[in-house]
Formats: structure tokens, C-alpha cells, sequence
């Protein structure tokens, strides 16, 4: 039987390795009585509990990563952070930021109560952890649990439009991530898959196919590849109608990966131009808050441009 041992908390966490949060049974394990803890973790005390039998070797608010640590040390051996907390770990800064429980799964045949600060989901697809400083999901798999248990379009949206932009996962692996998995909370990620196939990159884009329904115009396409008549490549416009060579783009500096991408709009913008192509171009916010007047002007470019002959490009759909 350990001796009973009452060392200052710096001495216990030394002991420990210098690890910052430890289950209380570690504690034992060295000698540190659980009426010490539990008197260490009282209000005001130099430690702090974080969940059931877990504790933070200091009274320092705990951060985010705290909270992570905690979570995977409750849940026990095996188990992987999914969701936006592995989204975020994973390096995608587009999606919303984590907040509440740590979503965590386990294996079928543990069961853990996370007290309202984990979501232990027990599963029998339990991956394989990506490789790297935590035990991570996969992305395909961390999207996904995100967006079967969120019911806001435009995030699941942003987040499943980031990991395929961002080349970490491709819309066919999370497709065949959505199939091998439960159908219940299916419905929403369906659709919005449905989108990145089409070619809707953004929040913003698909806003503005919602638009295009209600004016009554041709179907475009979205990012298709525009090629010269000597097959040399133009740009990639946001939304083309084909028809009549009319680009619409999104310009926001909020629906692009960064300034450097910004910049390469404006560029593209003068590439179509200067091959004849007429640009319309809306920001972001307008397409929700000014959508009459969108769709009108919409109607009117696509008027105009039908009005001169159509220049020779070509549009190769993505």
C-alpha cells in the first residue's frame, strides 16, 4: 500500500512527470490521499477538477487544450477528439470555433458521463487516430460528426467547403465517410455535399444559387475553368452563365483562404474582361440582405450581355 504522502503541489507534480491534468488514481498511486485532493480542488485551492476523477494540477482558468487533455484522459485508452476540436487541431480555421463539450469517441463497450463538458459517443467505427501530438479523427470522419449533429446550413457548409478547399479530404472520401456511417443526421451533410459537387465553394456561393433560382435564368455553372480560343486558361469566375459569357463573383475576402487569394480575384476579374467577358460582383452580405435588388441586376447583366455577340471562350465545367 503507497504511503500517505502530503508534499507541496509543485513536489506531487514533479512526481508525476510534470503533467498538468492526471486522474485522481495516479494520484494515489503515489501517495496523495483523495481527502488531499479533494481539500487541494476546494474553491481557491491550488488544483482544480476538470471531470469525474480528473484533475488540473493548478488553479489557472483551463484553456481549450486543457479541456482537450481532460476529455481524452476521461475517456479513456483508444479514444480519438472528433468533431470541431479536431477540425481545429487539424489546422481548419473556417469552421466555428469549438465551445461547450468536447466531442470524444470510445470504444462500444465503455461508458463515460461527461458531466455536460464531454460528449462521450461510443461507436463501432472507432478510427485510427491521425498521426501527430493528439488522438485525432481523421478529417473526413471529424467533418462529419460536426455536421450530423448541427442543424446551421451556412456552418456546415463552411466547414465541409474548408476541408475540400484546403485539399485535406476530397468530397468523394467524405461521401464514403457519410455511407459507412449511421443515417441519422445524414440529411443536412447530404445536401451540402450535393453542393461541392456541384461546384459551390462558399457560404456566399451557395446563397447565390439560391438567387439564381428565383431569377428565372439558365442554370450556370460554378468554377468551371475558362479557356481563350487558343485553349490557354483565363480564370475560374464564382458562377458562369454560359449562354451569354457572364461572370458573377463573390468578392469578400471572408470566402477566400487569404489576402493572397483576394488578390487573385481581382486578377481573374481582369482577365475575363479583357477577353470580352461582362463581371458582376457582389459582396457577400448583400446577397442576403439585398436579394430583389440582386436578382434584378442579375436579370439586367444577363440582358446586356446577350445583347453582343458572344465572346470565344470556353467554359470546362470543374
Amino acid at each position: 500500500m503507497p504511503r500517505r504522502r502530503d508534499d507541496h503541489p509543485s513536489d506531487v507534480r514533479a512526481a508525476l512527470g510534470g503533467r498538468p491534468i492526471v486522474r485522481v488514481a495516479e494520484l494515489e498511486a503515489i501517495g496523495v490521499d483523495r481527502h488531499v485532493t479533494a481539500y487541494r480542488c476546494r474553491p481557491g485551492g491550488p488544483w482544480r477538477r476538470l471531470l469525474p476523477g480528473i484533475v488540473k494540477l493548478d488553479n489557472g482558468p483551463p484553456t481549450r487544450d486543457d479541456r482537450r487533455l481532460a476529455a481524452l484522459i476521461y475517456a479513456g485508452d483508444g479514444s480519438v477528439i472528433t468533431g470541431l476540436d479536431a477540425l481545429q487541431l487539424h489546422g481548419m480555421r473556417r469552421m466555428p470555433h469549438p465551445s461547450g463539450p468536447v466531442h470524444v469517441l470510445i470504444p462500444t463497450g465503455r461508458r463515460r458521463v461527461g458531466a455536460g463538458r464531454v460528449l462521450a459517443e461510443r461507436t463501432e467505427r472507432l478510427p485510427e487516430p491521425a498521426a501527430g501530438r493528439w488522438s485525432l479523427a481523421p478529417i473526413a470522419r471529424a467533418a462529419l460528426d460536426f455536421a450530423r449533429r448541427s442543424s446551421d446550413r451556412d456552418e456546415v457548409r463552411a466547414t465541409i467547403a474548408e476541408v475540400v478547399q484546403q485539399g485535406r479530404c476530397s468530397a468523394a472520401d467524405l461521401c464514403a465517410e457519410l455511407e459507412a456511417g449511421s443515417s441519422r443526421g445524414s440529411a443536412l451533410p447530404r445536401d451540402v455535399l450535393r453542393e461541392i459537387a456541384d461546384g459551390v465553394r462558399s457560404v456566399a456561393e451557395a446563397d447565390a444559387r439560391r438567387l439564381v433560382a428565383r431569377s428565372g435564368l439558365p442554370q450556370p455553372l460554378y468554377n468551371p475553368r475558362l479557356l481563350d480560343k487558343h485553349g490557354r486558361f483565363v480564370a475560374v469566375p464564382d458562377v458562369w452563365f454560359d449562354e451569354v459569357a457572364l461572370a458573377w463573383e463573390i468578392d469578400s475576402r471572408e470566402f477566400h483562404l487569404s489576402p493572397e487569394e483576394y488578390d487573385r480575384t481581382l486578377d481573374r476579374r481582369s482577365a475575363m474582361m479583357a477577353e470580352g467577358v461582362i463581371v458582376m460582383h457582389s459582396q457577400p452580405r448583400k446577397l442576403r440582405h439585398r436579394r430583389t435588388e440582386i436578382v434584378d441586376e442579375l436579370r439586367r447583366n444577363y440582358a446586356q450581355a446577350a445583347l453582343r455577340p458572344r465572346p470565344d471562350v470556353v467554359a470546362v465545367p470543374e
